[in-house]
């Protein structure tokens, strides 16, 4: 590699989704090109005050632009493809999607505006290769937790990586194809430099069970409740989660209400592409108020504890679709580590008002999306890949991926983290570089820096309060402070504030005519004085009028 650019080698770098769980996002370099994989977002998860959205920062990126030869999707999960509305007007890349990965990024891009300005090419069929620049492609059918999720086969001159994007073994997928093992074994016979895979549920001892058994188990736990009005909350782009609830609803003569935006897009979606054949057509939530309530099954978002999705608003009383003691929410979905504060809130508001919930763990109601230990290992097993390169989990995953590889046999297990480039051909794999990575978050509606001023004064104001002093050259005209556990002691804190100040101005060391330093020794005095009174170390801005 010469200045950030590939020379006769084939290179990995990850900007996102290794030491951490979501906002994916990958390059490959060879022969003097890049090629990008997925370009996802992740939630704040409150570590940004007043911030949903992060997106991985892509200055490497943007600084060799006429080197990138396209943006590759895996498949539509936010975590691969959220961050595309956002940032693609500034890459002006084309982006190859299968087609309903391709129509959900379309969507986003014709809210965004950004329609006529980005190329979105459909790549609608399996195993038939493409190329771009020194990479030929083929999309490979891997299970998920949404439709049309792929492997990416890619093949250069230095040798083939087998790219796993999020993927599970599932003999019975409702949907779409599964995994063919016999293709995979062909493929490691044929022989595969590396294997880079998804980790999160590494540390799970037993597969992640299939599609068909969520939906017997769905359909007997709906049965149990024939006179009940029943919620269930699932993963939006679940598909097939979707095809085996109309299923169910049609089964135990109930009618469909769908509660949630992100649900009626998904549903819209799939029906264009020729999935969820024979999904009930769903009624409105003041149909379904009109109705018993064991004839009405809701399907609403909120699995997470988004506070102004359906099922939060259901659990206030404040949504169209009313709850009452006896109802029953079915959650058939994981809880993303982060949410489990957001969650509780929400099912303790429905344990509140008497609603009786159901979670994964008591009955056979959800599946993970992701392989446990016995599928990685048969994925190892069948492509016997040179390099293992654990991606898409926190270092405790990749960590451990790593050791499982070691002890199948792969000859070089990799541990890299966001930044590292990975030398993977010629010669043995090491990392080679390291380029700066970052995290850009969605401001109101301005893109910047996670770490930048704004942020962190923000964390700041969180964390110790404010106090803002108002002077006349040396003469103290007011102390507001605003976040101090003060209460009862404000006036007499104010009092000391304002005296300290003063007599801060009129130090003899400092000249009146310095404005800079007058305010500077008024903003040390008032902290101290907010340290002796509080404790806390607020921040402070002296206004001079």
């Amino acid at each position: 590699m010469k200045n950030g650019t590939p020379e006769n080698e084939l290179l990995f770098l990850a900007l996102g989704g290794s030491g951490e769980v979501g906002m994916n996002v990958t390059l490959y370099g060879c022969d003097g090109k890049w090629l990008m994989v997925d370009l996802g977002m992740t939630f704040s998860g409150g570590r940004y005050p007043g911030v949903d959205l992060v997106f991985p920062d892509l200055e490497f990126v943007e600084e060799r632009l006429s080197e990138v030869v396209g943006l590759v999707i895996t498949h539509g999960h936010e975590d691969h493809i959220g961050a595309i509305p956002y940032l693609a007007d500034e890459l002006h890349l084309p982006i190859y999607a299968m087609p309903f990965a391709a129509e959900l990024i379309a969507r986003k891009l014709a809210e965004a505006g950004l329609s006529d300005r980005v190329e979105v090419h459909v790549i609608d069929a399996l195993r038939e290769p493409f190329r771009l620049g020194p990479f030929t492609l083929t999309f490979l059918p891997m299970a998920h937790s949404i439709a049309e999720a792929n492997a990416l086969l890619i093949d250069t001159a230095h040798g083939r990586v087998f790219h796993s994007g999020d993927w599970k073994f599932d003999a019975e997928p409702i949907i779409d194809e599964p995994a063919d093992l016999d293709e995979l074994r062909a493929l490691g016979d044929e022989g595969v430099l590396a294997l880079v895979s998804d980790s999160t549920n590494v540390f799970k001892p037993t597969p992640s069970g299939s599609e068909g058994a969520v939906y017997k188990g769905l359909l007997e736990e709906v049965r149990r409740h024939p006179d009940s009005r029943i919620v269930v909350t699932t993963f939006a782009s679940n598909v097939a989660r979707l095809q085996s609830l109309g299923e169910v609803a049609r089964e135990t003569g109930r009618q469909i209400c769908v509660a949630g935006r992100s649900i009626d897009r998904i549903i819209e979606v799939a029906q264009q592409r020729g999935y969820l054949v024979g999904f009930p057509r769903p009624i409105s939530a003041e149909e379904a108020m009109q109705l018993p309530r064991g004839q009405v099954m809701v399907l609403a978002t909120g699995g997470q504890g988004e506070p102004r999705a359906a099922l939060a608003r259901m659990a206030e009383g404040t949504h169209p679709v009313e709850l009452a003691e006896g109802d029953v929410v079915l959650f058939s979905s994981r809880q993303i580590p982060g949410n489990e504060v957001a969650v509780g809130q929400v099912q303790n508001a429905l344990a509140g008002r008497g609603i009786r919930m159901v979670m994964d763990d008591q009955r056979r109601i959800h599946v993970s999306g992701h392989p446990g230990q016995p599928e990685l290992n048969t994925l190892i097993d069948c492509l016997r890949p040179d390099i293992l390169v654990p991606v898409h989990g926190e270092l405790r995953h990749l960590v451990e991926h790593a050791r499982l590889g070691k002890a199948r046999g792969v000859p070089h297990s990799l541990l890299q983290k966001n930044g590292d480039i990975v030398r993977l051909a010629p010669g043995t794999p090491e990392v080679i570089a390291r380029v700066r990575t970052g995290r850009l978050v969605l401001d109101g509606d301005l893109i910047i820096p996670a770490d930048g001023d704004a942020v962190t004064a923000r964390r700041r104001l969180a964390a110790n309060g404010l106090v803002v002093v108002v002077a006349q050259e040396d003469a103290i005209l007011a102390v507001h402070s605003f976040g101090l556990p003060l209460d009862e002691d404000h006036e007499q804190f104010v009092e000391e504030a304002v005296a300290d100040a003063g007599k801060a101005a009129r130090r003899r060391d400092i000249r009146r005519s310095d404005a800079a330093a007058l305010q500077e020794a008024m903003r040390v005095a008032v902290r101290q004085a907010a340290r002796r009174w509080s404790g806390k170390n607020p921040q402070v801005h002296v206004i001079q009028i």
